[in-house]
C-alpha cells in the first residue's frame, strides 16, 4: 500500500456540490462524491466529511432575502445539510463503506447525535462519519463547523472541496487575470478579504495550526494525489 501523506482526514463538500441543473441533489454527484471517498479510504486514511446545504437552503443569505429572522434561516440552513449527509451516506454504503452521520441536532430516528468520543471511536473503526446540522447554533456556518470538527477529531488537515483549483487573489470565473496561490497563509487570507473562508473558521484553523487544502473536486483523483502529498490546489497554512 503506498504511503499517504495524512493519517486523517477532513472533508469539507459545499451544498452547491451536491446541486447539478434543475436538482437540488443530484443522485450522480452523491455517487461521484462516494466513489472519490472510497478511493483514500482505501489508503486506509480516517475519512470525516461535513456538508453543508446552500443547494436547498442558505441560512443567512436567505434571512436577508425573505426578510427572516437570522436564527431561522440558519436552522433551516443546518436541516438543510442533513438532507445533503443522508444522500451522501446512501451513496457511499452502496459503494460498501460503512458510514455513520453525526448531527448537532438531535432526531433519534435520523442520525447519532454528535459526540466526540463516539465520532473518533466510529473513525478508530475504519467507518466514514459525516457531521451534519453545522455546530448546532445559529450565526456559525458550515465552514466554521468543519474546522471545529477537525480539531475535536485530531484531523491532520481540511481538504475543502469547491468547483475551482485554489484560492485566487480575484474570482477567475469573471478575471482572467486572476492569480493563484499555491501557498498562503491565514493571516493573508483575512488581510486580503480573501472569501474562501469566512474569517471565524480561517481564525479557527490559525488557532490549532490546522493546514486547509483548497482545490477542485469535480476533477477525478484529485482527492486521491492530494491525500498522496500531490501539490494539488492551493494551501492555507
Amino acid at each position: 500500500m503506498k504511503k499517504t501523506k495524512y493519517k486523517r482526514i477532513l472533508f469539507k463538500l459545499s451544498g452547491e456540490a451536491f446541486k447539478q441543473g434543475g436538482q437540488a441533489i443530484s443522485p450522480e454527484l452523491c455517487v461521484w462524491f462516494a466513489r472519490e471517498i472510497r478511493a483514500i479510504r482505501e489508503l486506509d486514511v480516517s475519512v470525516a466529511v461535513v456538508v453543508g446545504g446552500g443547494n436547498i437552503f442558505r441560512g443567512f443569505k436567505e434571512s436577508k432575502d425573505f426578510e427572516m429572522d437570522r436564527s431561522v434561516a440558519d436552522y433551516m440552513g443546518m436541516l438543510a445539510t442533513v438532507l445533503n449527509g443522508l444522500a451522501l451516506q446512501d451513496a457511499l454504503e452502496k459503494q460498501k463503506m460503512p458510514t455513520r452521520v453525526l448531527t448537532a441536532i438531535q432526531m433519534h430516528q435520523i442520525a447519532e447525535s454528535y459526540i466526540r468520543r463516539r465520532a473518533i471511536r466510529h473513525l478508530e473503526k475504519g467507518r466514514i462519519v459525516i457531521f451534519v446540522a453545522g455546530t448546532g447554533n445559529p450565526y456559525f456556518t458550515t465552514d466554521t463547523a468543519a474546522v471545529l470538527r477537525a480539531v475535536e477529531i485530531k484531523a491532520d488537515v481540511i481538504f475543502k472541496g469547491t468547483k475551482v483549483d485554489g484560492v485566487y487573489n480575484a474570482d477567475p470565473l469573471k478575471d482572467k487575470k486572476a492569480k493563484k496561490y499555491k501557498t498562503i497563509s491565514y493571516l493573508e487570507v483575512l488581510d486580503k478579504g480573501l472569501k474562501i473562508m469566512d474569517s471565524t473558521a480561517v481564525s479557527l484553523c490559525m488557532d490549532n495550526k490546522i493546514p486547509v487544502v483548497v482545490f477542485d473536486a469535480f476533477k477525478k483523483g484529485n482527492l486521491k494525489k492530494a491525500i498522496m502529498g500531490r501539490a494539488i490546489g492551493t494551501v492555507i497554512n
